[in-house]
């Protein structure tokens, strides 16, 4: 795994200080466009903290690393890493969160449907208490019926069985005051479902509603069987439900 520009250069040690985090995987068409997004938004954002990059390519094989490496050079703010294997989805976010250094963190994905732009009004909520802030989607339109029907079981079976309740319609697209993230961190689970934990750790919690876009480019690397797979991890790992029908 390799690492870029380990010191983070602000104007001001006593600013506040926003990290991006954003696991990537085969996304060569989308990098670009996300940070020039993020790069606009650091600047109309500059009066109230500075911005960090941390972008976790999970061993892509279409260039995506080469850009990666040449924004990590070209702007001390990025930090780019690559594991040298596909370490999952989910182990790609619970990394980027570890390296932060932030006040807070933003997780948000590289295909551009959660638009950049929300992290300005997280931020507005951030500063006046929350320490969660989460985007809850309030428009699937722009996913397939398969993607938006499985997602509808998922949460009202998992609701039911588990020891905790997920927000429907929310993602990973969420921002995290330090305590929270430092939080997680202490946990030591080897495989974590990121939703439930995001869940699980509470906290002072309000919610941005959007309308979710379609991916700018590329196809989404969650087939069904990955989603399935994800799904099972989210039973098991919040219920003994499960463990007692077998």
């Amino acid at each position: 795994m390799d690492r870029l520009n380990l010191n983070i250069s602000t104007s001001n040690k006593s600013r506040r200080v926003l990290t991006i985090c954003v696991p990537v995987l085969n996304e060569k068409e989308n990098i670009l466009p996300l940070y020039e997004r993020l790069n606009l938004l650091s600047y109309t954002m500059e009066s109230k903290c500075d911005f960090e990059f941390i972008f976790t390519d999970n061993d892509s094989t279409d260039g995506t690393w080469e850009i990666l490496e040449a924004l990590g050079k070209s702007d001390k703010r990025v930090h780019a890493y690559r594991f040298a294997t596909n370490v999952g989805f989910q182990n790609s976010i619970l990394f980027n969160i570890s390296q932060a250094t932030g006040d807070a963190v933003v997780q948000i994905d590289a295909d551009l449907q959660d638009p950049p732009e929300l992290i300005a009004g997280m931020i507005d909520k951030w500063e006046k208490g929350a320490e969660v802030v989460l985007a809850k989607r309030v428009d699937r339109s722009e996913d397939t019926i398969f993607k938006r029907k499985s997602a509808e079981f998922f949460y009202k079976v998992h609701n039911k069985l588990a020891n905790i309740n997920i927000p429907d319609n929310v993602g990973d697209f969420r921002l995290m005051d330090k305590m929270v993230v430092e939080s997680i961190n202490e946990l030591r689970e080897r495989q974590r479902f990121m939703k439930g934990i995001f869940a699980w750790v509470g906290f002072k919690t309000e919610t941005i509603e959007y309308v979710r876009a379609s991916r700018r480019e590329g196809d989404s690397k969650f087939s069904g069987w990955k989603l399935w797979n994800l799904a099972l991890e989210g039973f098991t790992s919040f219920s003994t439900i499960p463990l007692r029908l077998w």
